[in-house]
């Protein structure tokens, strides 16, 4: 296992201890839901975001505990938007990190609940004072992560995302469409330890073209893996956008043209860092493991 790999693993095992401590699961009426929420942001994913938070939190020396909290919250916007995309009025999966979806293991009005409040747990943990002692720290926190995943994020690219399938798209529309759903996520992820570090304005310029970049390369690899990547290596069905018909950087470019995107917009990536020193060798390298990744 190389050093990437290692630092990796270890920032996903105290990223699960801090959701371990924000999903209590109890003797109580909502426990069903409680348990739900937990089989979805539990034990598995490669818990990239996360891992982008806690590094870019590094490179202003913000305390462990703060970019751990604000870690588990970003996972937990993650883990919901897996929960509602899965479902069958959206992409219908019935596998997700190689074990049945939530809608499966429960069911589709429990899997509704377990995203919503695993949505809403995210804005709790960063409010709370133990993210940060400055409150206007943790409110741009809030603002930015909403922002991330609102209507004009997250959720907007899962709006254009749902037309794709009903008329065809130039690459300049799925650019955008995988910069909201995909990309400002990841963004956020990136800025994140900026903000907890209330960083100088250039070094965030820096990280958001990083994570522009990078989110570009992570959705064009994950196209990729659709068309070339097998079940099993995923964790989740492949194939589907062809089956679709859905317009995709692999269907536009090809697979060797976007492959040879992924790799430019994943130099281009860690030339935004040349601002930082060495310390931020973990951030370059993530943008080389985003496109060699098989899952």
């Amino acid at each position: 296992m190389d050093a990437l790999q290692q630092a990796m693993a270890s920032a996903a095992v105290d990223v699960e201890t801090v959701l371990q401590q924000v999903l209590v699961s109890e003797d109580e009426p909502e426990r069903r839901l409680l348990d739900s929420m937990r089989y979805a942001a539990l034990g598995g994913g490669k818990r990239l975001r996360p891992f982008l938070v806690l590094e870019s939190a590094r490179q202003f020396n913000v305390s462990r505990k703060s970019a751990l909290r604000t870690a588990a919250a970003v996972e937990l916007v993650h883990c919901y938007s897996l929960v509602h995309d899965d479902l069958p009025a959206m992409d219908d999966d019935d596998l997700r990190r190689g074990k049945p979806t939530v809608h499966k293991a429960f069911d589709e009005a429990t899997a509704i609940l377990a995203g919503d409040a695993l949505l809403t747990l995210a804005f709790q943990v960063l409010a709370n004072d133990a993210t940060h002692s400055n409150p206007d720290v943790r409110c741009e926190l809030v603002l930015e992560l909403a922002r991330a995943g609102g209507a004009h994020g997250m959720v907007g690219g899962q709006m254009i995302d749902l037309a794709a399938a009903e008329r065809d798209m130039d690459i300049g529309e799925i650019t955008r469409l995988q910069r909201l759903k995909t990309g400002a996520l990841i963004a956020f992820s990136c800025e994140a330890g900026a903000i907890l570090g209330r960083a100088a304005e250039p070094a965030r310029e820096a990280l958001r073209g990083f994570a522009h970049d990078l989110g570009l390369a992570f959705q064009i690899v994950d196209d990729l893996l659709d068309v070339e990547g097998s079940t099993e290596e995923t964790g989740k069905a492949v194939g589907k956008d062809a089956a679709h018909g859905k317009a995709t950087f692999v269907s536009i470019l090809g697979p060797e043209r976007a492959r040879a995107q992924a790799r430019m917009l994943a130099d281009q990536a860690v030339s935004h860092l040349a601002i930082f020193d060495e310390k931020a060798d973990f951030l370059r390298d993530v943008a080389r493991f985003v496109v060699e990744r098989r899952n």
